[in-house]
C-alpha cells in the first residue's frame, strides 16, 4: 500500500530530522574529540599572549559602548579579544575552546561534506579522530589563541571557490562571517588572506572556469577582505585617532632585521649622518628578536612610552633603507628563516609562566587555582614526545602525498585539486611571512601544518571511496550476467 501524500511528507520531514541530528551529533562528537589537551591538561591551554587577549577585550568594550577611554588598550588583535569577550567574561576560559573548537568542528565537516558526500559521518569521525591525536590540531583548538582562527579561513576561501554548490545559503554566510572574522584575529592572517585570493583567481583563470564563476568567487573573497580591512581602519581610527590596519603594534619587521643583523650594521654605520630613535640604543640590540621586543634592556621593550611611539614610526623607513643597503645580504638572511621556519611545527611553546600566573589577578581572578593545578603550571605536559611523534607523522603524510594522487589522479575531483593548492600555498606562504617578517617560532608552523595530514586523509578516502564505487559496480554487474543467464 503506497503512503498518502502527508504521509510522504511526514516521512521525509522525519528523515530529514534525523539526518540534521547525526549530522549536529558528529561535529558535537569531533567538537570534543579536538578539545582533549585542554582535558588533559585540566584547564584551557595558555600562551603568554593569552593573558593580553583575553584581558584586552573588556579595556576596548568600554571605550566602544561606554565611551571609556584608557591610556593603553592593547598591542594584538582586538577583534579577537572583542569576539571572545561574551565567552569568558574574566570568570573563565572553557567557553573559548568549545566556540573554538565547534567553530573548526564545523568548517571541517563542510570541507570533508564538499570532497566526500557519501558516508560521511563515519569518514568524518575517523579522519577528525586522528588528526585530534596525531596532529597539533587539538592543541591549538585547545589554546586561547588566535592561530587556530587562520585555518579556518583558507579552509572558507577553498569552499566559496571550490565547493560553492555544496553550501546552502546560510552555510555560505556562515563561512563568509566566520572567514572575516579570521582575517581580523591575527596581523599575518591579512597578508595570507590577500596572496591565497590571488592564487585562487588566477587558478580559476587558468581552468578557463566561466568569467561568472570567476567574478562571483573572487568577488566573495575580496568583499571579504574589504570588510575585514574597514573594519580595523575604522576601529583602530575610533580608538587612537589614526585609521591602520595593527594599531600599536610591537615592530616585528624591525626586530627581524635586527636579529639578522642587517639593521644593527646600518644603524652603527649611518647613527653619525642620519638620526634614528634606536641610535641611542645601539648597546642593546642583540642578534634575537624577542630580546629586542620584550626584555628591559632591549632595543624596544626597554625603551620609554615615547621612544617606542617613535621606533614604531620609523619602522618601515629603516627597513627599507636595510634592505636598500644590503640587498643581497639581507636576502641570504630572509631564505634561511624561510627555510628554517618550514621546518620548524613543534608544539614546545607550552612551558609554566610565571607572568601568565601573574596576570590572572586582573584577567581571570577566579580561575587562578584550576590553572595552578594544571599541568601546564606544573610543567608536566610532555609536550616533547607529542612533538617528536608530529614530525614523523608529517613526514608519513609527504610520502603519502607522493604516493596517493597518482593512484587517484584519472578520478580525483576538482575539488580535492583546489584544496591541494590552498594547503601547499599556505603552509609555504606562511613559513614566508612569519620566518621572514617575524620570527623564526615552532608555534607559527605547527598551527598550520595540520592540514597537510588532513589533505593526505582526504586522498585516502577518496582513494577507498573510489575503489568502494569500482568494486559496487561490478558486483552489480555479475548479479546482472547471472539474472540474465537464468532467464
Amino acid at each position: 500500500m503506497m503512503p498518502t501524500e502527508m504521509e510522504a511528507r511526514e516521512i521525509s520531514r522525519a528523515e530529514e530530522s534525523s539526518s540534521l541530528l547525526a549530522r549536529g551529533s558528529a561535529i558535537l562528537l569531533g567538537a570534543l574529540m579536538m578539545t582533549w589537551p585542554a582535558f588533559y591538561n585540566g584547564f584551557p591551554l595558555l600562551y603568554p599572549d593569552s593573558m593580553t587577549y583575553l584581558g584586552d577585550g573588556a579595556v576596548v568594550a568600554r571605550k566602544l559602548f561606554l565611551h571609556q577611554s584608557a591610556n593603553y588598550y592593547g598591542m594584538r588583535s582586538f577583534f579577537y579579544s572583542l569576539g571572545i569577550l561574551p565567552l569568558h567574561w574574566n570568570a573563565t576560559a572553557w567557553p573559548v575552546i568549545a566556540f573554538q573548537a565547534i567553530l573548526t568542528a564545523y568548517v571541517l565537516w563542510l570541507v570533508v561534506r564538499s570532497i566526500l558526500p557519501g558516508r560521511m559521518v563515519a569518514a568524518y569521525l575517523a579522519l577528525i579522530g586522528a588528526l585530534s591525536l596525531l596532529t597539533s590540531l587539538s592543541w591549538y583548538v585547545s589554546i586561547v589563541m588566535p592561530d587556530i582562527t587562520g585555518p579556518l579561513l583558507y579552509l572558507g576561501f577553498f569552499l566559496l571557490v571550490f565547493a560553492p554548490e555544496s553550501l546552502s545559503r546560510p552555510e555560505r554566510v556562515m563561512v563568509g562571517g566566520i572567514a572575516c572574522w579570521a582575517v581580523t584575529c591575527h596581523a599575518t592572517h591579512l597578508i595570507l588572506a590577500t596572496g591565497l585570493c590571488g592564487v585562487l583567481t588566477g587558478m580559476m583563470v587558468v581552468q578557463r572556469r566561466p568569467v561568472q564563476r570567476i567574478v562571483r568567487s573572487a568577488g566573495e573573497m575580496a568583499g571579504i577582505l574589504a570588510v575585514a580591512a574597514a573594519a580595523q581602519l575604522a576601529l583602530y581610527g575610533y580608538l587612537y585617532g589614526t585609521p591602520s590596519l595593527n594599531g600599536e603594534r610591537p615592530p616585528y619587521l624591525m626586530a627581524r632585521m635586527v636579529a639578522d643583523g642587517t639593521g644593527k650594521k646600518y644603524l652603527e654605520q649611518h647613527c653619525g649622518e642620519e638620526r634614528w630613535a634606536l641610535c641611542n640604543r645601539l648597546q642593546n640590540l642583540a642578534g634575537d628578536a624577542d630580546h629586542f621586543l620584550w626584555d628591559a634592556d632591549g632595543g624596544w621593550g626597554g625603551a620609554s612610552a615615547e621612544d617606542q611611539k617613535e621606533v614604531r614610526r620609523e619602522e618601515m623607513p629603516l627597513v627599507l633603507a636595510t634592505i636598500w643597503a644590503y640587498p643581497r645580504e639581507q636576502f641570504g638572511k630572509s631564505a634561511g628563516a624561510f627555510w628554517q621556519q618550514l621546518q620548524a611545527f613543534g608544539v614546545e611553546d607550552l612551558d609554566p609562566s610565571s607572568w601568565v600566573a601573574e596576570q590572572f589577578e586582573t584577567v581571570l581572578p577566579r580561575a587562578r587555582g584550576h590553572y595552578l593545578a594544571s599541568r601546564q603550571a606544573r610543567n608536566a605536559l610532555h609536550v616533547e614526545g607529542f612533538t617528536a611523534f608530529q614530525i614523523w607523522v608529517v613526514r608519513s603524510s609527504l610520502v603519502l602525498l607522493i604516493a596517493f594522487p597518482p593512484l587517484v589522479w584519472r578520478r580525483v575531483s576538482s575539488r580535492l585539486i583546489g584544496l591541494s593548492v590552498v594547503v601547499t600555498f599556505d603552509v609555504f606562504a606562511n613559513a614566508l611571512v612569519t620566518g621572514t617578517m617575524s620570527m623564526v617560532d615552532e608555534r607559527y608552523g605547527s598551527r598550520v601544518i595540520w592540514m597537510v595530514p588532513f589533505l593526505i586523509g582526504l586522498f585516502v578516502l577518496e582513494w577507498f571511496s573510489a575503489r568502494g564505487s569500482s568494486a559496487e559496480r561490478v558486483n552489480a554487474e555479475v548479479a546482472a550476467g547471472r539474472i540474465a543467464q537464468h532467464q
